[in-house]
């Protein structure tokens, strides 16, 4: 008879990770950094000494948040950082007001461009949706 490992597929996987650094992608895209101090059977977590990392080009920023709760239904991913790797990595350090100011602009870049996408789209007959235009 074998030794069959056993998988977790809810909370109780977390155990391994108590006390180590982790990255938490939340479903509103923000990337928090912190150590797990704590969860719950509904995978609600605790960070301590976290920070919101912004990501903008090769560059990042970041925003001390210190004890950060964050409810289980709103994780996307989880993960471990390994500090050696997050040392070699090709990414520069900004302060944070220079990464949100380069943050607003790539996001009225992107505004811009889908505009002009949306219009191009209207001429050749395909239907945007202006939900903030609509009056129906």
């Amino acid at each position: 008879m074998s030794f069959v490992p056993q998988f977790f597929t809810t909370a109780e996987s977390l155990v391994d990770s108590l006390d180590k650094k982790l990255l938490v992608v939340l479903r509103d895209g923000r990337k928090i950094i912190g150590i797990l101090r704590s969860y719950d059977q509904f995978a609600n977590l605790v960070l301590q000494d976290s920070l919101e990392r912004i990501y903008v080009g090769d560059a990042y920023g970041d925003i001390e948040r210190g004890v950060f709760i964050i409810r289980g239904e709103n994780v996307v991913l989880l993960g471990e950082i390994d500090g050696d790797t997050e040392d070699a990595l090709p990414l520069r350090q900004l302060p944070i007001e220079d990464i949100l100011q380069m943050q607003r602009e790539e996001a009225e870049e992107k505004a811009r461009k889908d505009r002009l996408r949306f219009q191009l789209l209207h001429k050749q007959g395909f239907s945007v949706d202006f939900t903030d235009t609509d009056l129906y």
